[in-house]
């Protein structure tokens, strides 16, 4: 059960990716942009979840997720300083 819960989370994410990338391109929004990169970010942090805990569930990717997510994160961040300036 708790992979179709990691599945559900990744096809969320890269669903929401994809309507803030199309509301970005309709309305040129900058912030629609940075958000769908992290959103981006974070769909690749669910699939390494997925990889991680049942498709090899030996090899321990936490470090390689935790920085995805990271990533994720920053870029947001910097998008919210950047149009805050």
């Amino acid at each position: 059960m708790a992979e179709v819960v990691y599945l559900l989370c990744a096809g969320t994410s890269i669903a929401c990716a994809i309507l803030l990338y199309r509301g970005f391109r309709q309305t040129r929004t900058r912030l629609l942009f940075w958000s769908s990169l992290c959103f981006a970010g974070l769909a690749l942090n669910n699939v390494l979840l997925f990889v991680d805990l049942v498709i090899v569930p030996a090899t321990d990717l936490s470090t390689l997720r935790g920085l995805v997510a990271l990533a994720a994160i920053m870029i947001l961040l910097l998008g919210l300083i950047w149009e805050r300036q």
